[in-house]
Formats: C-alpha cells, structure tokens, sequence
C-alpha cells in the first residue's frame, strides 16, 4: 500500500502524520540525528566515539538525541556492565540499516552543495 501527502492523515505509534514524509523526518530530522545515523552507518561506536566524532555537540544533545533513535528503533544500545567506567555502545538496528541508503543520498546532495560554494571549516 503506498501512501502520499495528500488528503488522509497516517497513524504510527500513537501519532498523527499528514503525510509518510513527515513520518520519515521525524524519525530523522533535526540537527543532530541524521548525523548520529551516517556516523554510525559503518558500524558500532561508543559513546565517546561518536562524541569526538562531533566535536560540536553537547553531550546533553547527543544523549537525547540516541534516546530518541532508540526509542524510534534505529539505534540500539548496548550496555556493558563489570568494571566501572560504564561501556556504551551504539549501532544501527535492522530497521535502522535500511535508513543508510537515504542518509548516503543526503550526504552526496549536500556535497554537490557544498562543492557548489560551500567553504569548508575545520571543527577542531
């Protein structure tokens, strides 16, 4: 069944969408989550991996931000106990491995962009 944006409203886990876009961006969308995603589409990464991965956000941001995709279902976290300091580890869920071809097509956009005039800054 494929749906569209135009006249009926799409129910998904207890929220209303207007449309199967919105769906997508929500899941997605926002500064910081299409980013934890593309990191995270070669494979598992620690917490602190992907912190120094992205220098610039803080660390209450990227903690919300993996709380949502887990809780979204496209992240998972896995939880080492023993020694302490606690390890934290992150990877794509199945669900989540189907959203790299997307993010790989968002990333090649916004380098054709970039290259386009963009200018590039380094983060450190």
């Amino acid at each position: 069944m494929k749906l569209n944006c135009k006249s009926q409203m799409i129910s998904l886990n207890g929220k209303l969408y207007p449309c199967t876009t919105s769906i997508t961006m929500d899941i997605i969308g926002g500064k910081w989550k299409s980013v934890i995603l593309y990191h995270l589409k070669d494979g598992t990464l620690r917490y602190n991996e992907l912190r120094k991965s992205m220098p610039v956000v803080t660390e209450r941001t990227l903690s919300l931000q993996l709380k949502q995709l887990e809780k979204d279902g496209v992240v998972y976290r896995k939880e080492y106990s023993g020694k302490p300091p606690l390890r934290v580890e992150y990877s794509l869920t199945d669900l989540g491995q189907t959203l790299v071809p997307l993010l790989e097509m968002i990333s090649a956009w916004g380098d054709t962009l970039a290259e386009a005039g963009g200018e590039v800054v380094s983060n450190r």
